[in-house]
């Protein structure tokens, strides 16, 4: 570890913790929330659905498979920063190409380690995710100026940020998941056609779907019913992305509305299934601390069966203002939230976890398979 502080993070609540500096010089500020995961930061860092939020990393030891071009989930990182106990570890994985202080550097995140991630969690646990800024600076860095910094972040309640994180044009997708031997290779004889809305989509879902035989057009998140049809598509997919549903429904919502009247499959995932569950009349609230990490396991109330799945969501649909045509699908059984819904009467459904994120780590995979299951041919 170093011997001069070269970072800190305040809390809106004036807190400050002083650390070593990672990655770019600056200061930013979000919505501090920790991921469980032992492994894949590279992932979470790119995942769309971070955007306005720092991450304290429960796991001490980051870095240490480096950084790849492969598992990008996202050409442009929206993560507003990092936290970690220990400084960053060698990387000692033959994907490596970059050491991943170097990434951070090259994607502008700001980062701060040397901290107690332990006690940063109990906070969360205790009292919420609170409003963060953390700066790394070779200067002096003034904290009762971070602290105001803090104290003056909106928070992620009542905030749109897919338009932020969402494409500006429609796009074709055509990469397939990633194998040892082939690298990541390109989808050639698709058989169903279905348009992606997106919301903060991870490449990796639409790798997913390309592999399950499909040809994908990617559409910005403000794109109407009318334009979607358009294209003539088997289905339709709401995908992942940050922020509060609630604002973000003020135009998905009339959107999703209008493709329900139609007999034409819908899967959502993570903030694609609240979307769709406001769409259906349903309610989504914030919660206290959120689910991230890729140990949390869910029940299928259909066959019992548990999975171990992967998330990331700070808002969750509330079970009390599901309507008698939805059917309650999975339940957590971290805290007995919702984590799936489906209509009685059509192809439509929806997670709150992803699958495409490889926990279990194919306990998932078969809601993609789902999902092409009710699509016709082209």
């Amino acid at each position: 570890m170093k011997n001069k502080f070269t970072a800190a993070l305040a809390l809106a609540d004036g807190q400050v913790f002083r650390g070593y500096g990672i990655g770019s010089f600056g200061m930013s500020t979000g919505e501090i929330c920790f991921n469980t995961s032992m492994t894949g930061y590279q992932e979470i860092l790119t995942d769309p659905s971070y955007s306005g939020q720092i991450i304290n990393f429960t796991f001490p030891h980051i870095g240490n498979v480096g950084a790849n071009t492969e598992d990008m989930e996202t050409h442009t990182p929206v993560t507003r920063g990092l936290v970690l106990r220990e400084d960053i570890t060698k990387p000692s994985s033959w994907r490596a190409t970059k050491h991943f202080n170097e990434w951070l550097k090259k994607n502008n995140l700001i980062g701060i380690c040397g901290l107690d991630t332990r006690h940063i969690t109990r906070l969360i646990r205790d009292n919420g995710a609170p409003v963060a800024a953390v700066a790394h600076s070779k200067e002096k860095i003034n904290v009762e100026a971070l602290v105001s910094e803090a104290q003056s972040w909106s928070g992620l309640s009542g905030l749109d940020l897919a338009k932020e994180v969402s494409c500006s044009q429609a796009y074709n997708w055509d990469e397939c998941k990633w194998t040892r031997k082939k690298g990541i290779v390109r989808q050639k004889h698709a058989i169903h056609k279905i348009i992606a809305v997106d919301f903060g989509v991870k490449h990796n879902i639409l790798r997913c779907l390309a592999n399950s035989g499909c040809e994908i057009t990617v559409v910005p998140a403000y794109s109407s019913a009318e334009e979607i049809l358009s294209f003539s598509p088997d289905g339709i997919f709401l995908s992942n992305g940050p922020g509060d549903p609630a604002a973000t429904g003020i135009y998905a919502v009339p959107m999703i509305k209008s493709l329900l009247e139609r007999d034409i499959p819908i899967f959502g995932i993570c903030l694609g299934h609240q979307l769709l569950s406001l769409a259906l009349g349903a309610k989504t609230s914030k919660m206290k601390m959120g689910h991230r990490g890729a140990n949390h396991p869910v029940k299928n109330l259909k066959t019992g069966k548990v999975e171990i799945t992967s998330q990331n969501h700070g808002f969750v649909v509330n079970r009390e203002s599901l309507p008698p045509e939805v059917t309650e699908t999975y339940t957590s059984l971290f805290d007995n939230t919702v984590e799936g819904i489906a209509l009685r009467d059509k192809p439509v459904f929806s997670v709150q976890y992803h699958p495409e994120a490889s926990p279990g780590p194919q306990d998932s995979q078969h809601l993609f398979e789902r999902f092409v299951s009710t699509l016709g041919k082209k």
